[in-house]
């Protein structure tokens, strides 16, 4: 049998200077520690939609997020695949 770390709604802290907010953001869904899915209801991605997604790899250190949009006909329609260099 095969099973995966799956977190939903993993709190992600913000550290500034000494200021720290324990549940400052919220990942969707976080895979194995490594890969962040977003998910969205909407017409179409923006880029605030993206510039989530990296903040969110940029604060945990992750390297592969996914944008997932479930309005659409077709659902490989509404994937983005974000990697942070």
């Amino acid at each position: 049998m095969f099973s995966l770390k799956v977190e939903v709604e993993k709190p992600m802290p913000i550290v500034y200077k000494d200021i720290s907010l324990n549940k400052g953001y919220r990942i969707d869904i976080l895979i194995e520690d490594k890969i962040i899915i977003e998910l969205k209801t909407v017409e179409s991605f923006r880029d605030v939609h993206t510039a989530q997604v990296l903040t969110y790899m940029r604060l945990g250190g992750y390297r592969l997020g996914l944008l997932l949009n479930f309005n659409g006909n077709r659902m490989v329609d509404g994937i983005k695949r974000i990697i942070n260099s």
